[in-house]
């Protein structure tokens, strides 16, 4: 082979790997899950946990969250017959219930633990970072599908009461009594991101940890404590907070409002870094002086 053919060998592969972000690892193409590229932006996000004013909760104020990078994340929640690969290496525990393996339905019964070690091994297999996407991601690549947790009623004190009324009325009218068997991916459709199924009968897990905040009388917000990181935020028809070993939500860990039907996940990729044209056309260069 000439120093031409091998630039050219080299170049390719390289611009295959460097391009996509990762290279495929003998045997695990039917792991690398479709992607959904949510672009940069300016995104109006209410601040998760729980917010006291003199000693009492409040609405969470909003943020404006400015996300810089493009945001590669799993265009359906992850398939029952990928997480059983996981299993089968006993990596990941088996789900709470025993699902078919099936490539068309979401994996559910998973803890954030359960999550958490797919994603080790999912990135162990494919040779690139896969990672729970953050609360802010979620409800940025969520569009018109994300929820605001707000009280419906004034933030007044003499108002706690209808406040608390209508948070359960909410949480309960998103929980769909009817919606109680685990729906084949695709089913609630894609939202403007072309993401499917979020804010479905499927809750999805957040790397975001549980924290309480103080608003002084002047309205200065300040963090109470350490985050509790054994408490993740959960995202789907309404924020729900959740024990990280928890499986099943019916069974106990909700903090509040009515329990989340079924607890999955998405994962996001980390971002590649890419070689620019100019610094390509250098190495390509250094190679041919060769």
């Amino acid at each position: 082979m000439n120093r031409f053919q091998m630039a050219l060998t080299l170049s390719v592969a390289l611009l295959f790997n460097v391009s996509d972000g990762y290279a495929e690892s003998a045997g695990f193409d039917n792991l690398m899950p479709e992607l959904i590229q949510v672009p940069t932006g300016m995104h109006e996000y209410r601040l998760s946990g729980e917010v006291l004013k003199n000693g009492h909760p409040v609405n969470a104020p909003m943020q404006n969250i400015y996300f810089p990078r493009i945001l590669h994340i799993m265009k359906y929640q992850v398939s029952s017959h990928n997480y059983a690969l996981c299993v089968d290496d006993n990596l990941c525990s088996a789900p709470f219930r025993k699902q078919d393996r099936h490539k068309n339905f979401p994996v559910v019964g998973i803890s954030f633990i359960d999550a958490q070690n797919y994603a080790e091994w999912l990135s162990q297999k494919t040779g690139v970072t896969w990672r729970l996407p953050t609360d802010a991601e979620w409800s940025w690549s969520a569009g018109d599908r994300f929820f605001d947790d707000a009280f419906g009623v004034s933030d007044s004190m003499n108002e706690l009461s209808k406040r608390w009324i209508d948070d359960y009325r909410k949480s309960y009218t998103y929980t769909s009594k009817s919606d109680t068997v685990v729906n084949a991916r695709g089913t609630y459709g894609a939202n403007e991101n072309g993401l499917y199924d979020q804010s479905g009968n499927v809750w999805e897990w957040t790397d975001t940890c549980y924290q309480r905040y103080q608003l002084s009388l002047d309205d200065k917000l300040e963090m109470a404590g350490t985050p509790n990181c054994g408490v993740r935020i959960l995202e789907g028809r309404h924020r729900s907070y959740m024990t990280n070993f928890i499986q099943d939500a019916i069974g106990g860990g909700c903090s509040a409002g009515t329990p989340p039907n079924f607890l999955g996940f998405r994962l996001v990729r980390d971002n590649p870094k890419f070689l620019s044209i100019k610094r390509f056309q250098n190495w390509m260069a250094s190679v041919l002086r060769r």
